[in-house]
């Protein structure tokens, strides 16, 4: 007899401003999926909340040019009109699942929740460590704590408009305006001048009535894996830098990261062994001090002086054809498609439940 493979849903797009970049994702790693080894379910879940089971092709998640894929797009199963779903028909007699879904309801704790009320292990941290690591806010008072260097920041809640002008000294200028809870620069804006601030603020304020303003740290950009095994081991991958050629624009916002061919990026980064050896050990350090499982990609800046300052920690960091957690740890060891089976076994192993 042959041996049962492993059902794996894959449940991409979702409610967020990040749907289209989850749909690429997905796009990325279904053809990637060992089907040796693994079922595969496509779950998407629209804009408007709507959830469907697609059809086993990527064609549909493709990039055209300068125009994202869509949810809507998806051709079903069954062919036809797309039709709506309940989350537990989606989802049943599934052995794990990979939420690729990017943001807001989604890699915010949201479906991790869910997920474990349904006992079905899956891809990633859990509530608790997706909940923090995609609030900005959090993450840096955790890794603050945790004695890990962050950069200045400001936060604004529903009820603050804008900084004080003590706030404005703190910071100094430039500073960077962004939805507290929101990715892949969605509704970020660099400020020079005051005189931008509030329209700043009001854009960041479309995605998340919560802002947090954060003062530039002069740097260069550099990015790290970090993976969970089976076996409970944590290994960080060799870093990447990432850097804005051409002289059209100045830091990585979203049309740079998905629509625009401004970036380079050096894998390995082009460090010193020692600063290396550093930032992929805080970067296990991050890992560890929000209490993530399975993935994360850890972002740093490092100063003239060699020194790190943390950014942010992504939790489902992007798996599309360009970004940077599959293309590190490929250069660290581990291809595609090994890659994401480690993320499925690690995933069923560790199960639902306090751990």
């Amino acid at each position: 007899m042959t041996e049962r493979k492993t059902k794996v849903a894959v449940v991409f797009g979702g409610r967020s401003t990040e749907h289209t970049v989850s749909c690429l994702s997905a796009g990325s790693v279904l053809p990637h999926l060992d089907r040796t080894r693994f079922e595969v379910v496509p779950v998407g879940i629209s804009p408007e909340g709507m959830w469907v089971i697609g059809a086993d092709d990527t064609k549909a998640l493709e990039q055209r040019d300068r125009e994202l894929p869509s949810v809507k797009s998806l051709v079903p199963a069954s062919g036809g009109a797309l039709t709506p779903v309940q989350p537990g028909v989606a989802l049943a007699d599934v052995d794990v699942v990979f939420p690729l879904l990017h943001g807001a309801w989604g890699e915010d704790g949201t479906i991790q929740g869910l997920l474990e009320l349904a006992d079905l292990p899956y891809v990633g941290p859990g509530v608790l460590a997706s909940a923090v690591s995609m609030d900005k806010e959090f993450t840096k008072r955790l890794l603050r704590g945790a004695g890990l260097e962050v950069g200045r920041f400001v936060v604004l809640r529903r009820d603050q408009e804008t900084l004080t002008s003590e706030q404005r000294d703190e910071l100094g200028l430039p500073v960077f305006v962004k939805p507290a809870r929101a990715g892949s620069s969605v509704g970020i804006s660099k400020v020079v001048d005051w005189a931008h601030l509030d329209s700043a603020i009001a854009l960041a304020r479309k995605t998340d009535p919560k802002v947090i303003i954060e003062a530039a740290t002069v740097g260069r950009e550099v990015e790290c894996g970090v993976l969970e095994f089976p076996d409970g081991r944590v290994e960080a991958s060799l870093p990447a830098e990432l850097r804005i050629v051409g002289g059209t624009v100045d830091w990585y916002d979203f049309d740079a990261k998905y629509l625009d061919d401004v970036c380079e990026f050096d894998i390995p980064a082009r460090l010193d062994p020692d600063v290396t050896a550093r930032l992929r050990e805080q970067a296990v350090e991050a890992f560890r001090a929000l209490d993530c499982q399975g993935l994360a990609r850890v972002d740093f800046f490092v100063t003239e002086y060699d020194e790190l300052v943390l950014n942010e920690v992504n939790t489902m960091p992007g798996f599309t054809p360009i970004s940077m957690y599959p293309r590190m740890w490929a250069h660290t060891g581990v291809e595609f498609k090994e890659l994401l089976t480690i993320l499925i076994e690690t995933a069923a192993a560790r199960g639902t439940g306090l751990r």
